[in-house]
């Protein structure tokens, strides 16, 4: 009996699938990686199982960096598993391949993204050839049982599906020409002069970045100007109003600072108010009543704009959410849509819902549910109900399924969803909009009232709440005005000008540079006609999420509260193609474009070899500007540093690739001092240049990557080079292993994390480690006799305070996912225990059931103060290490022999005495007369100011801290 395979997108659809099917298909039976009856074989992917990859032949492994090999435009892409997920990959093929499977059904979420996961499965699994078993799509708009049952009884075909699979494909096929060939060529370009800065480009995230450049360039460049307002106040009979001054002739023009009621002179605007102050004044007065609709049904972009500036959550959060409300509550429809309408015959499901809702007990919504069904609210309508206006997905709003066990988050999302739902149903708010115009001396006052006659769909949102809405849409404007009488004639009783000031552009928050994304950078309020826009936006609405964060993994760009802020590296990428003159990548309209064809391509209205022909056009275009620029700098905005050239004091400026000194002017060749923007590949932030001038010392900072590309942590230093007499910069890794030779003493400022596992001292922050403190010279203790020491960050992964506050209390930290292999460079999870047989903190992995034997695991990683090897965990491991421990066992370590004493100098006998000291004695003894005798200096503790014993020892009037080992050596023995 032949069967059908069933390939969902993840395994907990699988389940639903299983579920739904179960009454009309019969019971299925659970294997390890599928589900099977007599008709139907239900597996799932887990996410994305294969990638695509160039061809072998067209490969290039080494010196990829380089313009050598660039551009890689292969004639066809191979594909290659996703290392994390072969085992599921092998799973789900194997189904495939059953001779007794003769047909597939894609089940994968319904959309680009989907079909593109299914289309790369079933290629793989046929191999050279195609698998050639007919495909029919289940399109799924909803997760509740009926819902599926339905799509399985109205499956599309392969063909009704081909317009979406190529336009899948060659999204994935152009993001890999684009992201591949620019990263590579800007790479290359910026690392010409010696190191590694990897430089990240991609077909929609840069043109993003761009955006928020653009608008952090307006408000750095942005000159507030002054301008006065007119303030009046006019009696009546029946009492006082206030108004505001304007000109009834003012016409719009370029000048967008430009206002009606803004005068740009304060002589200006106190002769206005001299003039009608205490005058009389006659009064037009023009009432109408207005409506206001309710905002539209969301799409995923308007729920995370919404959610974002209301909760505060980020774009990547919300779609987590409503992803969950889809899932596994069943409680909201399909999330990843970009339509804000219902299909037409969509009526009698929308009343179901409001019958749902008004019987689902949720008090604070179930009324308004009532009210609707009450007065037939539930009625065709264009705005809410069109075929026209639905692409692939239709309008999120909450399904037939009342849900229950709800995070906060998840609650308040379903609210938002569910309100928004119900609003677009009900009767639109009622106004009286008065407009009254107070004239005197020939000046004109303006005074706006609008009185709430009928609340509407705002009573679903109560009266506090309604300004929140859509961008306080709903906001009451002007106040109830106090009545006039026809031909009343008023008198001016106050009139002041108010002093104000320009404000530059706001930054972009994620809601509004989602927006932003959503129009491809055009700046649209109306929310019908930023609809009409959204084909041409930068991304989909379900990928716009991700594209924000990996900006912001990138450290393109930094959240500050709500604030979306640009790097120093954001600056620097755009200078660079701008430079280049490669505006596909700078400009968020013309990128907007490719996501049209896209869209395009999706209704078979554009060929996928067209498309993809341009892309290799853009490609080999942006390629060819960078491998042939041939000018010394890129031109651009760059700063003068307020601290001078610490070898000349002449001026420092930027250039594109370093701060430089150019001489006391600022305009010669000056000292030859300089350094990088970019070392190691981290862009240093204007701020932080400043910082390095000023101390010359900062850090610890992480980012920065070797030349064979990995992350590392460290300080940066200025310091004097004898050789080329000049400063240069230099790393200093925070590596304290020869503080006890130096004899430089440690001082901790933090409290301690708690107890050292091996002794059970405190243990503090030092460097870029955490350390005992008997592990480190101290005046308390100036020869060590701890080894506890544990990186700050271990193979990519930060471990914060709070978890080594947690391992060293309870022995292990929660379990960390940042952590990525120096050998395959691939992201593992681990926890981080204290081994006491090894001495030294290990990785310890998650134990999973398998019916294998669990594999030998050898982790390493390597800190500045040394490496940690894998913990391995269950019991195979452990026997198969015991006879490995038998046959090497480490040889103790010898004691510490006592560091000889040497005979102090005159000089030096008059601090710390005549007897025969170690140097680290000699230290902790220099340190108890500095502490006694209070020479640290006030506002530098690192300074010692020499009394006259000091000065003899010092030879001058003051020290640095970490200079006195190196003093000190001078005046023993």
């Amino acid at each position: 009996m032949t069967k059908t395979l069933v390939i969902a997108e993840k395994p907990s659809v699988a389940q639903d699938i299983v579920r739904a099917l179960t009454p009309v298909a019969g019971k299925f039976e659970k294997h390890e990686e599928h589900f099977e009856n007599e008709r139907y074989v239900v597996t799932s992917a887990v996410g994305h199982l294969v990638e695509i990859q160039a061809p072998e032949e067209f490969d290039v492994k080494r010196g990829k960096w380089s313009f050598a090999h660039l551009p890689v435009i292969p004639p066809y892409f191979d594909l290659k598993p996703v290392d994390k997920t072969k085992t599921r990959l092998n799973a789900v093929v194997k189904q495939a391949k059953r001779k007794d499977v003769t047909d597939l059904i894609n089940a994968c979420d319904a959309g680009r993204e989907g079909e593109l996961i299914f289309r790369l499965i079933e290629q793989y699994a046929g191999g050279a050839k195609p698998l050639g078993k007919p495909v029919k799509r289940l399109w799924l708009q909803s997760m509740t049982p009926q819902a599926i049952r339905d799509g399985f009884e109205s499956l599309r075909s392969e063909q009704q599906m081909a317009g979406l699979a190529s336009a899948a494909r060659s999204r994935s096929e152009a993001d890999w020409l684009v992201g591949i060939n620019g990263t590579r060529a800007m790479t290359a370009f910026n690392s010409r002069d010696g190191g590694f800065f990897l430089t990240t480009v991609g077909r929609v995230q840069t043109p993003t970045l761009s955006l928020v450049v653009e608008r952090e360039e307006k408000i750095r460049k942005f000159v507030s100007r002054d301008y006065w307002e007119i303030h009046a106040t006019f009696g009546a009979e029946a009492g006082e109003y206030p108004a505001k001054w304007f000109d009834p002739k003012w016409k719009k023009g370029e000048d967008v600072e430009m206002r009606a009621d803004r005068v740009w002179s304060a002589a200006e605007a106190t002769a206005i108010a001299n003039a009608v102050r205490g005058k009389q004044a006659t009064v037009t007065e023009e009432s109408k009543p207005t409506t206001q609709a309710s905002p539209l049904l969301f799409d995923l972009t308007s729920l995370q704009r919404e959610a974002n500036g209301k909760f505060g959550f980020s774009a990547k959060t919300t779609l987590a959410l409503a992803q969950s409300l889809y899932e596994r509550h069943k409680a909201l429809t399909y999330p990843r849509t970009d339509s804000r309408a219902l299909p037409e015959d969509y009526l009698p499901v929308a009343k179901q819902t409001f019958e749902m809702l008004a019987d689902s007990g949720m008090r604070h919504l179930a009324p308004h549910a009532a009210t609707a069904l009450a007065g037939n609210y539930v009625r065709p309508s264009k705005r809410i109900f069109d075929n026209s206006k639905v692409s692939d997905h239709f309008a999120i709003i909450p399904t037939l399924q009342a849900p229950s066990g709800l995070s906060e988050a998840e609650q308040k999302l379903y609210d938002l969803v569910v309100r928004r739902f119900m609003a677009v149903f009900f009767p639109s708010a009622e106004y009286t909009v008065t407009t009254r115009i107070s004239t005197a001396a020939g000046h004109h006052f303006k005074t706006e009232g609008k009185v709430l006659v009928k609340p509407g769909w705002l009573a679903i949102y109560g009266k506090e709440a309604a300004d929140e809405v859509e961008g306080g849409q709903a906001g009451d404007k002007g106040q109830n005005l106090v009545p006039v009488k026809p031909g009343e004639v008023v008198r001016t009783e106050q009139a002041d000008p108010k002093g104000l000031k320009t404000k530059p552009p706001a930054r972009y928050s994620e809601a509004t540079l989602l927006g932003a994304m959503e129009s491809a950078g055009k700046q649209i309020d109306d929310e019908e006609l930023r609809s009409a826009m959204q084909e041409k936006g930068l991304g989909t609405p379900a990928t716009r999420a991700a594209i924000i964060e990996g900006l912001l993994t990138e450290k393109y760009m930094l959240r500050e509260g709500r604030e979306i802020i640009p790097t120093a590296k954001a600056f620097q990428l755009m200078t660079l193609l701008r430079g280049l003159e490669v505006e596909e990548l700078c400009r968020a309209d013309l990128t907007g474009e490719w996501e049209y064809k896209l869209a395009q391509m999706e209704k078979g209205q554009l060929s996928r070899e067209a498309f993809m022909q341009q892309i290799a056009a853009m490609t080999e275009r942006m390629v060819k500007k960078a491998k042939e620029y041939d000018r010394d700098t890129i031109p651009g905005d760059y700063a003068t540093l307020a601290h001078p050239c610490p070898n000349c004091g002449g001026v420092v400026k930027e250039n594109y690739r370093r701060y430089a000194c150019t001489g006391t002017g600022g305009n010669g060749q000056g000292c030859g001092f300089s350094f990088g923007k970019s070392p190691a590949g981290r862009t240093f932030e204007t701020q932080e240049a400043e910082q390095l001038l000023e101390h010359k010392r900062i850090g610890p900072l992480e980012g920065f990557r070797s030349k064979a590309g990995w992350p590392f942590t460290a300080e940066i230093t200025i310091s004097f080079d004898e050789e080329a007499n000049n400063y240069k910069l230099e790393f200093d890794f925070g590596d304290d292993r020869n503080a006890e030779d130096s004899g430089e003493l440690v001082e901790f400022a933090d409290a301690s994390l708690g107890a050292c596992p091996v002794c059970g001292s405190a243990v503090h922050e030092h460097g870029s480690n955490y350390v005992c403190a008997k592990s480190v010279p101290t005046a308390q203790q100036p020869t060590p006799s701890c080894t506890f020491k544990t990186g700050k960050v271990i193979l990519q992964q930060p471990v914060e305070r709070a978890q080594m506050e947690k391992l060293l209390q309870t022995g292990k930290t929660d379990l960390l996912d940042k952590f990525v292999s120096m050998r395959t460079r691939r992201a593992f999870k681990a926890f981080l225990a204290w081994d006491k047989e090894a001495g030294k903190v290990n990785f310890e992995f998650e134990q999973r059931e398998s019916k294998y034997p669990p594999r030998k695991t050898a982790g390493k990683f390597a800190s500045k103060t040394g490496a940690a090897s894998a913990k391995t965990t269950g019991a195979a491991a452990k026997k198969a290490a015991k006879p490995a421990a038998a046959k090497k066992t480490a040889a103790p370590k010898a004691p510490r022999k006592p560091a000889a004493g040497k005979a102090p100098s005159a000089e030096l006998a008059a601090v710390i005495g005549s007897e025969p000291v170690a140097r680290p004695e000699a230290v902790k003894k220099m340190w108890e007369y500095i502490k006694a005798h209070n020479l640290q200096d006030a506002k530098d503790k690192r300074t010692i100011n020499a009394d006259a014993k000091l000065r003899a020892v010092f030879g001058k009037d003051s020290a640095g801290m970490f200079e006195l080992a190196g003093i000190l050596g001078k005046h023993l023995g």
